[in-house]
């Protein structure tokens, strides 16, 4: 890989320019046989076996620059074909094979879903944003549903065009972004379903993505208009902007490393695929600027901060190459490339609490074809049998460390960690309850209706009897959907055994 340096005006395609670029390539392969040391020199990707993928699933067709599938330590959802609206399929991890054609579905979407993201302190919650303008906020239950799923917890209503990315905040809970092709991106908190924070005025273009950093104090966007922006939400105000860190026209993505440094993906002006490391408070020069190969998917960064590994994924691609970045030249350190025959619709990353430590396991993707989900699992081999401190630092766990409130008044909190010494068992199913403000609970309605009191009297009664014969319904038809599903399960265990 070449070593970072200023880009030239013009990346001539001549012999002279290839002969360089081999040479800088084998001097840097030689500096790290002799000065360079890692543990990640020898990760390797293998897919699972064909048992354990998810197999009959029709993955969206929408053209958008999405991952479409999101996976935590419980649920795999995806984003699927549904007709006369949009949904996502959420499927337990352990459900795999073939999907039956009548799995319930996560439907109330009246447009196609764009993008999916669970919750980081909340493993039953998952939002949803959608070309109808909206996001909506879903509770998943530990139990497979009878029926689709269709009401939400919440509904959030604030842009005017379709809504393409969502990302919650990684530290304060109930705290959602969104951003929409209105050129808008919307803080929420999901708690109260009110709107917290909106930054107009900031993006004159299409958003292409946005990235909280580590204690979600800052966030990095970039944008149809070629500029990448740091902006403090709270401020609602442009910390440090670049124009073009790349000089092609096709989209950029960036994300927060862990130092605070800016990791980009994007194409030459030779439309040959680049990366670029940059430091946000430099932001003129590169920290590290690579060529890569010749290619139209745009390249999804996945970063794990506890191994300083960046994994790039490109749409339609079929490989995913992986890079460590440190702290020495040439700062973004080319590790490996998984290759497989088939080319990825979408891909989910796990969370690495999500992981299998006694298998070595350091990363684990769910690569989406047009009809099934394929998990590729990234292991760094290793002899010992024991606990392998040195892949598995403390890692963030589902527990926030800030209330909305909180980190709205200008607080910032690093993630609260956790250690994987004794492998992650996920909670039990934690109901998210939203309080909507200024609502008026229980008074009457202003207007002449109320000088009809007599009337008001006679039918308040009637009025409480078919709330609470409603309430009671939902309750037996909750209980009786646990029930058929347990019995299921049972019949399920009963056709395993007897086969």
């Amino acid at each position: 890989m070449c070593c970072a340096a200023p880009r030239r005006a013009e990346r001539g395609r001549g012999r002279g320019s290839g002969r360089s670029r081999a040479g800088q390539q084998r001097s840097a392969a030689m500096s790290r046989r002799v000065v360079r040391q890692s543990k990640f020199r020898h990760v390797f990707g293998q897919p699972v076996k064909a048992d354990q993928m998810y197999e009959d699933i029709r993955v969206s067709k929408v053209t958008w620059d999405s991952s479409f599938c999101a996976v935590n330590p419980k649920f795999l959802a995806i984003i699927v074909e549904s007709g006369g609206g949009g949904a996502f399929m959420v499927l337990p991890l352990a459900k795999t094979g073939r999907v039956d054609k009548n799995h319930p579905l996560v439907t109330g979407h009246t447009a196609p879903v764009l993008d999916i993201d669970w919750c980081p302190h909340n493993d039953n919650v998952i939002a949803s944003a959608s070309e109808d303008t909206t996001v909506m906020v879903w509770q998943i239950p530990d139990y497979v549903p009878v029926r689709s799923i269709t009401e939400p917890v919440v509904t959030l209503e604030g842009h005017s065009k379709r809504v393409g990315i969502i990302c919650w905040h990684p530290t304060a809970r109930n705290v959602l972004l969104s951003a929409g092709c209105d050129n808008l991106v919307i803080l929420w908190n999901v708690g109260t379903g009110e709107m917290l924070l909106a930054l107009e005025d900031m993006h004159t273009d299409l958003i292409y993505n946005v990235g909280w950093n580590r204690n979600g104090s800052l966030l990095v966007t970039t944008c149809k208009d070629k500029k990448v922006r740091v902006i403090d939400p709270r401020k609602q105000t442009v910390v440090a902007e670049r124009f073009a860190p790349h000089e092609g026209l096709r989209p950029v993505r960036a994300i927060f490393t862990r130092e605070g440094h800016i990791f980009t993906t994007g194409f030459t002006r030779m439309s040959q695929r680049e990366l670029g490391l940059w430091d946000p408070k430099n932001f003129e020069e590169p920290i590290a600027l690579q060529e890569m190969d010749t290619s139209n998917g745009v390249l999804l960064p996945f970063y794990d901060a506890d191994s300083s590994i960046v994994y790039l994924c490109g749409k339609g691609d079929s490989s995913i190459r992986y890079f460590e970045i440190t702290d020495e030249a040439p700062y973004v350190h080319y590790l490996n490339t998984y290759s497989s025959k088939e080319p990825q619709r979408g891909m989910g990353f796990m969370p690495k609490r999500g992981l299998d430590v006694s298998k070595c396991e350091i990363a684990r993707f769910f690569k989406l074809h047009e009809r099934k989900c394929e998990p590729i699992v990234m292991t760094v081999p290793r002899k010992s049998d024991l606990f392998q401190d040195d892949l598995y630092p403390d890692t963030p766990g589902p527990e926030p460390a800030l209330e909305a409130d909180e980190w709205l008044s200008g607080k910032d909190a690093e993630p609260i960690l956790i250690s994987l010494r004794d492998g992650y068992v996920p909670v039990k199913n934690r109901e998210l309850k939203v309080v909507k403000k200024n609502i008026l609970d229980n008074k009457p309605p202003p207007g002449p209706r109320r000088s009809h009191s007599n009337a008001d009297i006679s039918q308040t009664p009637v009025l409480d009897e078919v709330l609470e014969e409603i309430r009671v319904l939902k309750e037996t038809v909750q209980a009786q959907e646990k029930r058929i599903s347990a019995l299921e399960h049972k019949l399920c265990q009963f056709t395993n055994g007897t086969d």
